[in-house]
Formats: C-alpha cells, structure tokens, sequence
C-alpha cells in the first residue's frame, strides 16, 4: 500500500469520525437543549403556575399551592432529605416560615428528587425528617416534579416567593451565608417578604441560588 493512499484513507476515516461526532453532538443539544428550555426559570412578575396540581404533605394531606396561598401570598421552596445544603439552611426555613405565617403568606416545601425516592426521598423518609426537624411548614412529595418542572426549579433549597397577586416577586436564596447564620449580611427573602408586607420595592429581586440538583428521572 502505498504511502499516498495511506494517508488518503486516513483523511477519509477522520472525516467520517467528524461527521458521526457532529450528528451525535447535534442529537444531544437537540435532546438535553429542549429539555433545558422545559425547565427554564420563570421570571419576576410570571403568575404563578400549577396552581392546581394536587400534591401530598407527610401527614397525607392533599393540598395544592393554591390551596395553602394566603392573602400576601406564597413562598414555595424546594427541598430534599439528603442534601447537606438544606441541613445548613433548615433553621432558617422554620424561622421563615414563622414569619410568612404572622404576615399573612403561606409556605410549603416540596420534595421533587424522583429519580431517588428510594434512596432516602420517599414520602416516609420526608415524614421522619419532618418529624425529627419539628418542621411547621407544609412539606409534600412534588411527584414527577410536576411543579419543579413548572416553575423551573432546578436546585434545593431554592426559593419562589409569589405575592397576593399570586405573581412573582423574589427567586433564588433564603440569604447569603449556608453556613452561619449569625454571618448572614443579606437576608435576601426576610427582606422580601418585609418588602411586599411595605409595599415596597425588592431591592434583589433575583439572586443566585446554592444547593444540590434536582434528582429529575428524565
């Protein structure tokens, strides 16, 4: 085989190596690209979705976000049992919820990690975190992540604070420091929920979210 046709088989290879990389390239932005823009973050002033959707609390309650709105409004935060994030942040959710409660906005903490029921995300698991946490919110299983879906949740704890008129108003963290509370500079959705019950203007409307990812099955 001579040296030319050698180095011609070779370019022809690599060529047919580009392609079927680009065509796999192109199938995945097509699959995983579309399934970003699913779960695209709803944005401020965006009313709230999936009112209706019927989910299950740990004292199996039926309820919908609907349902536990209050006249201010609603804060929808999303959990977990066995991220560490929500163990640094979940003292502040209670006092949170205290305070949503005394002005006049409903809370609730919904589970949506379906690829890993099993592995410490069941409606079992959340009842016995619940109970051992004396939670005092709403905390329900989102099955299917219908609702992480809708809203375009993709981390816990993340926040979604809706006001009277059941339009957003904050998304993102409870406040700036997971590890210290007594550190804390910005409480970001203390402040909101001050703002909304004012009248006033949420200075940061929108702030960056930490936590662990949303155990979606698709």
């Amino acid at each position: 085989m001579s040296c030319s046709f050698r180095l011609n088989l070779m370019k022809i290879r690599n060529m047919k190596n580009v392609t079927l990389r680009t065509s796999l390239i192109a199938i995945l932005m097509l699959v995983f690209g579309s399934s970003l823009s699913a779960r695209q973050s709803i944005q401020i002033g965006t009313e709230l979705p999936a009112q209706e959707i019927s989910v299950k609390d740990v004292n199996e309650r039926s309820v919908t976000l609907a349902s536990v709105s209050k006249s201010n409004g609603l804060i929808v935060i999303f959990s977990s049992n066995t991220c560490p994030w929500i163990s640094r942040w979940e003292d502040r959710m209670k006092s949170i919820a205290t305070k949503s409660d005394q002005n006049g906005i409903g809370f609730i903490a919904l589970n949506s990690n379906e690829r890993i029921r099993g592995r410490g995300e069941s409606i079992s698991d959340m009842k016995r975190r619940s109970d051992k946490q004396n939670y005092n919110f709403i905390y329900a299983l989102d099955k299917d992540h219908r609702i992480a879906d809708a809203l375009g949740a993709t981390e816990s704890p993340e926040v979604f604070f809706f006001d009277g008129s059941k339009k957003l108003v904050y998304k993102g963290s409870i406040d700036d420091n997971p590890n210290r509370a007594s550190s804390v500079k910005n409480h970001y959705l203390s402040n909101a929920i001050d703002a909304v019950i004012s009248g006033e203007t949420i200075v940061n409307a929108v702030t960056q979210g930490q936590g662990c990812s949303i155990k979606r099955v698709r």
